[in-house]
């Protein structure tokens, strides 16, 4: 009895055992944005998902900052592999840039606290972080990449993502309201594809 572990005792006690602190708490990180929400994303709700001590992320982020910008940069890289792969399909021109849109909408209906978070007030300081900035640069020159336009491809970043914020801050209801937002891809085709329909294909 005696050499028995204090009920309730803290998980602070214990040694460290997953062998990789930083995607732990990383990882912790993505279920709390899936399962909750960005204003729930906190250093210690992190520390506590991952089981670790509330000191144990400033091993790796110095601040709440620094674990949001992380987030961020992933959240633009898995975007831009989206768009990537949507803008390889074969098609005319109109084609393109409604495959591109549905994906860009489809990334919004599947991670939208992440889009919240990309996008939003959380980051007040980007011009501290150029590989920040770099990761959303990313993103409009691979529509323009893909469209053999830059202006074309800016253009169409502005259209699906105004359409899309409009959406996720409940001002625009294009079906989203009653079905869920796995109506927004094919309802953003549609829009895209009425918006650029008399550009040459």
């Amino acid at each position: 009895m005696d050499n028995q572990e204090p009920i309730g005792a803290s998980l602070r006690s214990r040694p460290y055992h997953h062998g990789d602190l930083r995607n732990a708490l990383l990882d912790a990180a993505r279920q709390i944005l899936e399962e909750k929400s960005l204003a729930e994303l906190s250093l210690r709700a992190v520390a506590r998902r991952a089981g670790v001590s509330h000191a144990a992320p400033y091993r790796h982020f110095p601040n709440h900052e620094a674990l949001l910008v992380e987030m961020a940069r992933e959240g633009f890289t898995e975007l831009r592999k989206d768009i990537l792969e949507a803008a390889a399909i074969p098609g005319a021109e109109s084609d393109r840039i409604a495959k591109i849109g549905a994906a860009y909408m489809r990334f919004i209906a599947r991670r939208p606290e992440m889009a919240s978070l990309m996008f939003g007030p959380q980051l007040p300081n980007r011009d501290s972080f150029p590989d920040l900035g770099e990761a959303a640069d990313a993103i409009g020159n691979e529509i323009g990449n893909a469209l053999h336009d830059s202006a074309l491809g800016l253009a169409v970043w502005a259209a699906v993502h105004g359409l899309a914020m409009l959406i996720l801050r409940n001002v625009v209801d294009l079906g989203q309201r009653k079905s869920g937002l796995d109506v927004l891809p094919s309802r953003a085709e549609i829009v895209l594809r009425s918006l650029f329909s008399t550009k040459r294909d």
